[in-house]
């Protein structure tokens, strides 16, 4: 915060300049996020636009996100404290721009996001700050263990100072890494974005004034926590408790998790409960818990709150530590995404006992991965390919859900079958949608996806994903969403979640569908009609679920 708000002298501000301000600010996201997507170089980012942009203040409180991956969040607002311990902020520059990812020493949630963050100096003094994340699809065919198998740990380091590129540093990063020239233009990209940023920043300072636009960020967090607060105070007090089974490929068997949600008039706690960290890439730093939660109650609170510190305010989050949800050093944390999008559908089914008309079923409840490696015929040199791919959503109160989406924390979207097919030696056989996949009811669950995939030269696959031995539930009634599966061709053999591939082999992936929505008797007979034309359910469906006959 300046000295002139800290002494009680911020200017007089009217709410009309706090919104101008509020949206320059989100234009400014949205802005340097479209400058690293169309400056990227990796599918991964150009394509399914893995990456997120943000504008924190001087005291490190998020002002802005963009609307891209909720999840990048938690490494967002971990890594500008982890800066301002390790480097004194009066020694900072303009110019300075601080790289890291790590889970532990740097505020990351997983080693693949890397972070760049860099002061925005106006009149000599640090204003604000301008990071972005993008996800480097680099650290594959790995251990997941403990944290030291899963890539390169960034501490909050300079990558330029003054200006300056600091290429040992740059050299240190890409000697680790297995496909270098991707990671170099990518990290070009985002400071490209980050140029955007500041420059943008400042330009707004220079049109209302320095002072003006802090105390209005200052207010856009007041106004968040408002919000926040007045949506709270509009569910009904009480403790609404959930639990669910987590499973995944890594793991043997089910693990329970639990949540107790207790709202009191204007607060509400979240308390998590599940089983130790273990040797696997699952567990969840508490960033990455903490981005879950903001992320699935403003969805239900209220979607229009602002993407800022201030929403945070009127929430209190605790996990046990040491557990899967609030891990602790050195555990792996590469998939934590599976245990985000479990911990995001809790807290529906939750608040579900509370305010039925606002939320879903359960969606697919996971991030179905498929990360591929292998190197070239040509020239032997590495590929690296992460697939994600969507699911069901949940079905709501008046619709049904929609059918291969990313939901919650991921965001992003099935890459093309020609971006995959011009860059990497593999080869989509089918794409489509999973019939009788989404849960029966009132309002249809969401229908998952099957991706078949062959393998034009040699290569290694690791599948993570979740719901492949329970089931998204239903709601009120409405029935549980399909399996997740993975389906082996001829010679192909998985064992845990990787496999071999040789050229010619393909495999599947099948990704989970959502729970449907209220008692299936009540569908309407038009909406099962088309659901049989369109080939969404079979005729067996029809007639057992809906008392249909075709």
């Amino acid at each position: 915060m300046s000295q002139a708000l800290q002494a009680g002298t911020a200017p007089a501000l009217d709410p009309i300049t706090v919104e101008v301000i509020g949206a320059a600010l989100s234009s400014i996201v949205e802005e340097t996020g479209e400058a690293l997507i169309r400056a990227s170089y990796s599918t991964n980012i150009k394509e399914r636009r893995d990456c997120s942009t943000a504008l924190f203040n001087a005291a490190g409180e998020t002002l802005c996100q963009a609307e891209h991956i909720p999840i990048h969040l938690g490494s967002f607002i971990g890594i500008i404290p982890h800066i301002m311990r390790r480097h004194a902020v009066e020694e900072m520059r303009p110019g300075d721009v601080f790289v890291g990812n790590d889970a532990y020493e740097g505020g990351g949630t997983h080693l693949p996001d890397i972070v760049l963050a860099e002061p925005i100096f106006v009149e000599g003094r640090i204003a604000a700050w301008t990071v972005n994340l993008a996800h480097h699809s680099d650290f594959a065919d790995r251990g997941h263990a403990h944290i030291y198998q899963e890539g390169l740990r960034i501490p909050p380091v300079r990558l330029y100072r003054a200006g300056e590129l600091q290429k040992d540093i740059q050299d240190l990063i890409l000697l680790n890494c297995q496909v270098p020239h991707e990671r170099l233009s990518d990290l070009r990209a985002q400071m490209a974005a980050n140029r955007v940023g500041v420059q943008r920043f400042q330009a707004l300072c220079g049109k209302y004034g320095t002072e003006t636009v802090l105390a209005a960020g200052s207010a856009l967090l007041d106004y968040a926590e408002r919000k926040m607060r007045a949506g709270i105070a509009a569910i009904p007090d009480g403790t609404y408790a959930f639990e669910d089974a987590f499973d995944s490929p890594e793991i043997d068997g089910t693990l329970p998790f639990s949540l107790r949600v207790t709202v009191r008039g204007d607060g509400m706690a979240l308390d998590f409960d599940g089983p130790d960290q273990m040797r696997a890439g699952l567990n969840m730093t508490y960033t990455a818990l903490l981005a879950t939660v903001y992320y699935a109650v403003k969805s239900v609170v209220d979607p229009t709150i602002l993407p800022n510190a201030g929403l945070a305010r009127p929430l209190t989050v605790t996990a046990r530590e040491g557990s899967m949800l609030n891990c602790r050093h050195p555990a792996a944390v590469n998939g934590r995404l599976q245990a985000c999008q479990r911990v995001s559908d809790m807290i529906l089914g939750a608040l579900a006992q509370a305010v039925p008309e606002r939320v879903t079923a359960c969606t697919n409840s996971t991030c179905t991965v498929a990360s591929f490696i292998g190197s070239r015929k040509a020239d032997g040199a590495l590929w690296v390919y992460l697939e994600t791919m969507g699911g069901g959503n949940g079905a709501r109160a008046s619709k049904d859900g929609l059918d291969g989406v990313h939901v919650h924390t991921t965001n992003t979207s099935n890459l093309p079958v020609e971006a995959l097919e011009i860059e990497y030696p593999l080869t989509l056989l089918r794409y489509e949608l999973v019939q009788d996949s989404g849960g029966t009811g009132r309002f249809r669950g969401g229908m998952g996806l099957r991706r078949v995939y062959r393998a034009d030269e040699d290569c290694r696959v690791r599948i993570d994903t979740s719901r492949l031995h329970s089931r998204s539930w239903g709601l009120f009634g409405g029935g549980g969403g399909g399996h997740g599966a993975v389906e082996c061709g001829p010679g192909v053999t998985f064992t845990g979640n990787t496999a071999a591939l040789q050229a010619g082999q393909w495999f599947a992936i099948v990704s989970p569908g959502g729970g449907g929505y209220g008692p299936p008797e009540r569908r309407a007979p038009e909406a099962v009609a088309r659901d049989l034309a369109e080939g969404a359910i079979t005729a067996a469906t029809a007639r057992e679920a809906y008392a249909r006959t075709p």
